[in-house]
């Protein structure tokens, strides 16, 4: 697991990729969510005319969990705000300039600390690990021993289990108004996982429109591990509709087939002929609804692996998508081989976010930078394994312009 740093040239690169007009026309994630079903609302067409975007109060995130403090932290640039807190490090608010220039809050979330806490908002924003995504029946073997990790997801891990990273309040240092680190140590059999896991994550933005995650991981013993952030965006803006006619790329050739459980099932297939060929800027609703599609019959939708086509280690633009109604574009740029977008098959109008609306079906997309699901158990899959003497880096940046 090689080590990465940002180079004036990808800084270059990460303006361009953000900035200019693209030259192409574009979990079960939540394990305490009630599966989908007909949305209370009809969101295609919701008016956010009467939202004031803004970010939260900080005041409303002080508190205890666990005995340890919670608080809110705001990072600024010239173009994007960003609002962290350090219960499961996750993203709260994150605030870019839409293609009139009027602030939008493209992040979902929730107001105050208390509603992280309850059921439903488990991964709403936060990383997660320290394996994320899923484990196939909470098992797997290493060095010849046999691990059960929590079950949250019908029978399998999801996202570290219900004491995963996201469930912790992680201790932060606010190196100035750009930057935060954060920092857990995931104990010896925390979630049914061997060996002490100490992990940072470090939220910088750069460029003035770009946030960039920098993660950091060691260990005592062998253990799998593979943390990425969860953040729920709707680049119309929360409260905003569907997210269906944004407009995404992803630059892939194959993407994970699974079975009913969203479990990977051998090699990776061709997305070529499928409705998962998103190489070219399509619709996110274009074909989600195919009929007879098995796959999207098991997720209800997107929320597959996708494996990326770019050199694993390099930093490099990955993805994109475009929200219909804002223009506003967000790029992703990582050093994963991988990448699971969830399509919001899960919402169902129970939740709401920040400034009080329904978070309905498909209001949100989630694009998880990431090794490949269940990869413990898939020899031919990238490592996942850490071991002590190791150190385990990656670097994700989300990048926002018109």
């Amino acid at each position: 697991m090689q080590k990465l740093m940002l180079s004036a040239a990808v800084l270059s690169l990460l303006w361009t990729a953000a900035c200019q007009s693209s030259t192409k026309k574009a979990d079960t994630e939540m394990a305490n969510t009630p599966a989908a079903g007909t949305p209370e609302t009809d969101s295609t067409t919701a008016d956010t005319s009467a939202i004031n975007y803004a970010l939260p109060d900080p005041k409303a995130f002080d508190g205890t969990i666990e005995g340890k403090k919670t608080a809110l932290y705001i990072l600024k640039g010239d173009k994007i705000q960003v609002a962290i807190t350090n219960y499961g490090a996750r993203i709260v608010s994150l605030i870019a300039p839409d293609k009139d220039g009027k602030p939008v809050d493209v992040a979902l979330g929730f107001s105050n600390i208390s509603d992280y806490e309850k059921p439903g908002a488990a991964f709403f924003g936060p990383v997660v690990g320290r394996f994320g995504n899923r484990i196939g029946k909470a098992t797997f073997t290493l060095d010849g021993k046999t691990y059960k990790t929590e079950q949250n997801n019908n029978g399998n891990t999801l996202h570290g289990g219900p004491s995963g990273f996201h469930s912790h309040v992680w201790d932060a240092k606010q190196i100035d108004d750009k930057t935060l680190q954060l920092t857990y140590l995931s104990k010896d059999g925390e979630g049914g996982f061997p060996g002490n896991l100490t992990t940072t994550v470090t939220y910088s933005i750069v460029d003035g429109n770009a946030l960039k995650l920098d993660y950091k991981a060691t260990t005592d013993k062998a253990t799998p591990v593979n943390p990425t952030s969860h953040g729920f965006f709707n680049l119309n803006g929360e409260g905003s509709g569907t997210i269906n006619n944004h407009v995404l790329m992803i630059d892939a050739d194959r993407y994970s087939v699974v079975d009913k459980g969203l479990i990977p099932q051998g090699e990776p297939q061709p997305v070529a002929g499928t409705p998962f060929d998103f190489r070219k800027p399509t619709p996110i609703g274009a074909r989600v609804d195919t009929p007879n599609n098995e796959q999207l019959k098991f997720a209800g939708g997107y929320d597959h692996n996708w494996v990326l086509n770019t050199k694993v280690g390099t930093l490099a633009k990955i993805a994109e998508v475009t929200g219909d109604k804002s223009g506003i574009k967000m790029t992703i740029m990582t050093t994963e081989p991988a990448i699971q977008f969830y399509g919001g098959n899960f919402f169902n109008g129970k939740d709401k976010g920040k400034y009080g609306r329904a978070i309905n079906l498909r209001e949100a997309l989630a694009l998880e930078t990431q090794h490949y699901p269940d990869s413990p158990n898939h020899p031919t899959y990238p490592n996942t394994i850490l071991k002590p003497g190791q150190t385990y880096t990656q670097t994700t940046v989300y990048a926002f312009g018109q």
